[in-house]
């Protein structure tokens, strides 16, 4: 299903944005050395309890995860990069850390991930691998816009990822959302341009460029959910939810002043 919504409806989208970043912002600043993720996942729980909000997680149940998620937020440490299943884990200094967080409030989702380096050690490699996505995703986002095809999009990320040498996994990318978290069309990480969907006004896409440091083959946790690098390697993730406009496009979960 693709969605468009109307102006209405947007600005619920941009509301759900706003709160998604403040959640996730919050966690990253209580992210420090010694924080145990059951933690954050609680943190969390409460947060968008209080703004009476909905987890697009905790009942989530697809095909390729074992049984209903049961938490609030991914949080996925060091070799883990994708639906990272809170745990009893302490972080370290130097804990590659990424926040995975998608909710939906007045019937309208959001969705968004950032990785940083919790504490005060700064391994190169994790550095490089977060700026790296970080500039992938503004990379998709500059491609975006009325008339433009997801082909373009995925182009674009897969271009940058590629030009600061990570390989490339397809399995996982972004995604339409609106009333509901997953929808179409499907946002793969790399892509040819002028193929796929014509984007129009009103679409919502969660654009979510992410690597890995030495491979594109992902391991399924023992917890049937997280998933991590068949190298052990660290990895990297970051994602915004924006909407296309008569304009471009407009990033929804970017904090607030």
């Amino acid at each position: 299903m693709i969605e468009i919504l109307n102006p209405a409806l947007l600005d619920r989208a941009r509301d759900t944005g706003a709160l998604v970043a403040e959640i996730l912002r919050t966690m990253r600043s209580r992210s420090t050395v010694g924080t145990n993720l059951l933690d954050i996942d609680r943190w969390t729980k409460t947060m968008i309890a209080e703004a009476g909000a909905e987890s697009c997680y905790v009942d989530y149940a697809p095909s390729f995860g074992r049984g209903p998620f049961g938490h609030y937020i991914c949080t996925a440490v060091n070799d883990a990069v994708l639906h990272g299943r809170p745990r009893d884990y302490t972080l370290a200094d130097g804990d590659l850390l990424t926040l995975d967080l998608a909710v939906s409030r007045r019937g309208i989702a959001a969705d968004a991930a950032i990785s940083f380096v919790v504490g005060t050690a700064r391994p190169a490699e994790s550095v490089a691998m977060i700026e790296a996505t970080e500039r992938a995703l503004a990379a998709g986002i500059a491609a975006a816009g009325p008339g433009a095809r997801i082909g373009d999009l995925s182009h674009a990320i897969g271009t940058s990822l590629g030009r600061d040498g990570y390989p490339i996994n397809t399995e996982f990318g972004g995604h339409g959302i609106g009333s509901t978290m997953h929808q179409d069309p499907h946002v793969p990480n790399t892509g040819r341009p002028g193929r796929g969907y014509t984007l129009r006004p009103g679409l919502l896409l969660a654009l979510e460029p992410w690597v890995m440091a030495d491979t594109a083959e992902l391991v399924t946790d023992a917890d049937g959910w997280t998933l991590r690098s068949a190298t052990g390697c660290r990895t990297a993730h970051s994602e915004h939810t924006i909407a296309i406009t008569e304009d471009g496009a407009e990033i929804l979960t970017l904090p607030r002043p």
